[in-house]
């Protein structure tokens, strides 16, 4: 488990709302450039526009975020980090709601300082770009810069309101 001290913190990226989230914090036990990636979707939040519009296996919110994670691990060996399958509570916590969450874990190992910075950028919009697209929500634009986890959550329920089944 990974403990939580001041140091940690100040070295933890977060993007969290009540849809989604990324977290990218230390992962002590590996030294230094050692990361647990954390990741998850609030698939009831999701609903008003996944429900209807895919197949009993393939939930666009939970889809999308699978996708993302195969991404990050390619950004992963792109940087010259090393992703790597883990499994433990090392995310546990995180998820700001009780809801139904599905969550990705992953361990990255000899990341640069920039890596978690361009991590959470990249993977909320293009989380958000799987879901549209797997939904096949026309004429939604995304925010061309990635907006503070507050103003996302409002544009989420926006697309939700306007699209819902």
């Amino acid at each position: 488990m990974i403990g939580s001290n001041n140091e940690e913190a100040k070295q933890s990226h977060k993007y969290i709302n009540d849809f989604l989230y990324f977290v990218i914090k230390p992962y002590q036990p590996g030294g230094k450039g050692a990361l647990v990636y954390c990741s998850g979707v609030n698939l009831g939040r999701f609903l008003p526009i996944t429900k209807g519009r895919h197949g009993l296996a393939s939930n666009p919110a939970l889809r999308g975020l699978q996708l993302v994670n195969h991404d990050v691990r390619s950004l992963a060996l792109s940087s010259g980090a090393t992703p790597k399958a883990i499994r433990g509570n090392y995310c546990a916590g995180i998820a700001p709601t009780t809801d139904m969450w599905y969550t990705e874990l992953l361990l990255i190992e000899n990341a640069n300082d920039s890596f978690p910075a361009e991590v959470i950028n990249y993977g909320v919009i293009n989380l958000l770009k799987k879901i549209i697209q797997a939904c096949m929500l026309q004429g939604v634009s995304l925010p061309d810069t990635l907006p503070k986890p507050d103003e996302l959550e409002v544009f989420i329920e926006d697309l939700c309101h306007t699209y819902a089944n």
